[in-house]
């Protein structure tokens, strides 16, 4: 994962640690002084949030510890690689586009970054600018040509 994944899941277990679980404890004790918990809704609701926050920040944490975390600003090159933002233009769109190559945890294509194991990052990989690059999608095969690849 890059350096900037690695930093947001350990914001993401912070939060989760320093505001949500004791938001949650609150709501925990409220919801026992009214009484029976058998019929208490507040309570079960409570107790449930409480166990999807421990699971995500088992999940968080144990993804920590098995990253890899790689500072792509120290990587170069001119073919891509991970890390590497490419930016590219559909062949037969003329639409340009550019995406970061990232681990599995952190890709979100809205925001440009894709997962190493989608079929488009696997296409790119080893090629370099000028090349052209045929992706099989879901959506059917498209065509693009590497316009640069930086790292940043």
């Amino acid at each position: 994962m890059t350096s900037a994944g690695h930093a947001a899941m350990m914001d993401e277990i912070k939060h989760l640690k320093s505001v949500e679980r004791p938001r949650i404890i609150k709501a925990i004790a409220e919801a026992r002084a009214h009484g029976d918990l058998s019929e208490n809704a507040e309570y079960h609701a409570a107790k449930e949030q409480q166990g999807w926050n421990e699971a995500r920040v088992a999940e968080l944490e144990d993804k920590i510890s098995r990253a890899e975390v790689i500072d792509v600003s120290k990587l170069t090159g001119q073919s891509v690689k991970f890390g590497a933002t490419v930016k590219l233009v559909d062949e037969d769109t003329d639409e340009e586009v550019a995406y970061q190559i990232v681990g599995e945890f952190e890709a979100d294509v809205k925001s440009g970054k894709i997962s190493i194991t989608s079929p488009i990052a696997r296409a790119l990989i080893g090629k370099e600018a000028g090349d052209s690059v045929e992706v099989n999608t879901p959506g059917g095969g498209k065509s693009y040509e590497i316009l640069n690849v930086r790292y940043a």
